[in-house]
């Protein structure tokens, strides 16, 4: 497996620098895509410290390495063809919570790709107020 596992960054990325990215699945086959986002690390809790009653907090790394995506239909499809026959790029990377879901979205609508019959997307969700610190 590479640094990136199986995925096709447009430029070479450190993970500790940032927070998340936006996709694209594309199934080579039919020409369907997928877009979403993947954290890069995740928040866990440790149990607290002996005579203590807080949990610790703690991160991790995510699976991204891995990961194929939520859809449903899209993982279906990854099953049966096999994974050589998906292209899994990374588009773009961002460095908070917000901004990650932010991109997703804009690319999602940009693409127009909840009715397309073209993209294996179905819903978007939602997203919060953007905070001050955020770059958008």
């Amino acid at each position: 497996m590479s640094k990136y596992g199986h995925w096709k960054p447009k430029k070479a990325f450190d993970p500790d620098d940032h927070f998340g990215f936006v996709y694209q699945i594309t199934n080579t086959v039919t020409g369907e895509k997928y877009i979403g986002q993947k954290q890069l690390w995740s928040r866990f809790k440790r149990p607290p410290l002996k005579g203590r009653k807080n949990k610790r907090h703690a991160i991790r790394e995510s699976d991204w390495k891995t990961y194929t995506g939520s859809s449903v239909r899209l993982n279906e499809d990854i099953e049966k063809l096999g994974k050589e026959n998906f292209k899994f790029e990374i588009l773009e990377l961002f460095d908070s919570k917000w901004e990650l879901s932010y991109g997703e979205y804009k690319k999602i609508i940009k693409e127009d790709a909840i009715p397309r019959n073209d993209y294996y997307n179905a819903f978007l969700g939602k997203i919060g107020k953007c905070p001050n610190k955020a770059k958008y």
